[in-house]
């Protein structure tokens, strides 16, 4: 075990993002546009359900890494950084798939608007991992190397 611990503001970073990854995902879709949607098939269903639990179990493997005691420094900030990230990454890649899109055009006015703009889950995904790869990138950096 390490004596050098992670830093507490990369911890607290990626804590938050990774309580985002457990939370997000059922206000997003556990309504009238995912779950109880009945246009929805019921494999379509399965794969909102899939990507809820997803998220919630990349943000319970997120806070484990981040606050853990074991194992080397630079470890867990690289895995806890993989684990916050990979649900905004998969999800930012899914728009890549052919037929796919963000909301459902019956439901794009319930996307929030900032000064005449509509607001995406891409601009999300932007944000938050720029955020993530700023605090690994730092923490990162006060670490020396093993």
């Amino acid at each position: 075990m390490s004596a050098i611990t992670t830093p507490l503001g990369y911890r607290l970073t990626v804590s938050g993002i990774a309580v985002l990854n457990a939370v997000s995902p059922y206000i997003a879709d556990f309504n009238e546009t995912h779950i109880y949607n009945p246009r929805w098939t019921p494999h379509a269903k399965f794969h909102a359900a899939q990507t809820m639990l997803l998220g919630t179990t990349l943000g319970g493997l997120t806070l484990a890494l981040a606050w853990s005691r074991s194992g080397s420094v630079r470890s867990r900030i690289d895995l806890s950084a993989i684990a916050a990230g990979g649900f905004w990454l998969t999800q930012a890649g899914a728009l890549l798939f052919p037929g796919t899109a963000v909301v459902d055009p019956e439901f794009r006015e319930r996307l929030p608007r900032v000064k005449g703009m509509t607001i995406t889950q891409a601009h999300a995904d932007v944000v938050l991992l720029s955020l993530l790869g700023f605090a690994w990138w730092r923490a990162r950096r006060s670490q020396p190397a093993a």
